[in-house]
């Protein structure tokens, strides 16, 4: 089992949301913490650890440590805006 961490900057962009919306990406995050590597997730190129995982039309970035065995939450949004953060 993994610790999840959330940054601050999740949080806030879960704000802007629609409701049905955060409750399928707060899921997906609490998933994290017994199955880091979900189906459909992919791992980021250029980075060791840090990977994505699909919401409908919503991205959620992470990064896992396997060492600490934690999952460090670090962006959350749409599609067509999270690889611009």
């Amino acid at each position: 089992m993994y610790t999840v961490l959330i940054e601050k900057r999740v949080l806030k962009d879960l704000d802007h949301f629609p409701c049905a919306d955060v409750e399928r990406i707060q899921g997906i995050i609490i998933a994290l913490k017994n199955e880091p590597r979900p189906q459909g997730v992919q791992k980021l190129r250029g980075y060791a650890a840090r990977y994505r995982v699909r919401q409908g039309n919503y991205r959620i970035v992470y990064e896992i440590d396997e060492r600490n065995k934690s999952v460090r939450v670090l962006l959350a949004g749409h599609r067509k805006d999270i690889y611009r953060k």
